[in-house]
């Protein structure tokens, strides 16, 4: 899964449901991109270790283990490409918690293909701009006495303290305006911040304490 494999780079989907991966694949490869079919988890797991691609789209419910538990064994988080998590209405709560675990967004079905390109045509400009250019001022994820942030909610905080807003802040990461509010909303609870105000006095004492 060479990153520049194509004219554009590769994109794996990764679902049980042919007509989703043939929907899909249709849709990606107009866009001009490579585009690699998975059925199940563990085969993806062997080829994403072996090679990274563009983005990756992974479906919630697949044969054999969750979406969740993919994520959590490909550590998300720290993975050097984009992942959406593919999930239904009743899916939403597991879409948010794969959030924690390191996925960029999740796509809701059912989805509409031109909105799912435009998606995943951002987040991936998003995350190639920010491999090279210099990123808003980093933010500690470790405050003392609080729970630890998550590198993601870094990146978000990080753009939340320029005062960016919401969407902004999404337009920037290549993120859904929905997912920052998830993502803020857990960056407030973790800090204990009441306000906007408050979560910037948290970061700037620690920086004070450092």
């Amino acid at each position: 899964m060479s990153q520049e494999v194509g004219s554009k780079g590769e994109i794996v989907i990764v679902d049980d449901d042919p007509a989703v991966r043939e929907t899909l694949s249709l849709i990606f490869s107009r866009e001009g991109y490579e585009v690699t079919c998975f059925a199940d988890g563990a085969s993806f797991l062997a080829a994403a270790r072996a090679r990274v691609p563009a983005c990756i789209l992974l479906d919630v419910y697949i044969p054999g283990r969750s979406g969740l538990d993919i994520l959590k064994d490909l550590n998300a988080g720290d993975y050097p490409a984009p992942v959406f998590i593919i999930s239904g209405q009743g899916d939403i709560p597991m879409a948010v918690d794969a959030i924690k675990h390191g996925a960029l967004d999740f796509i809701e079905k059912p989805f509409s293909g031109g909105a799912v390109a435009t998606r995943v045509r951002d987040a991936i400009a998003a995350w190639r701009f920010r491999e090279h250019e210099q990123p808003a001022e980093p933010v500690a994820l470790e405050f003392a006495g609080r729970k630890p942030l998550t590198r993601r909610e870094g990146e978000v905080l990080a753009q939340l303290l320029t005062g960016a807003s919401n969407k902004e802040v999404a337009r920037q990461l290549g993120i859904s305006p929905r997912t920052i509010e998830i993502h803020r909303a857990h960056i407030m609870g973790k800090l204990g911040a009441k306000n906007a105000a408050d979560l910037v006095r948290i970061v700037m004492s620690e920086r004070r304490g450092s």
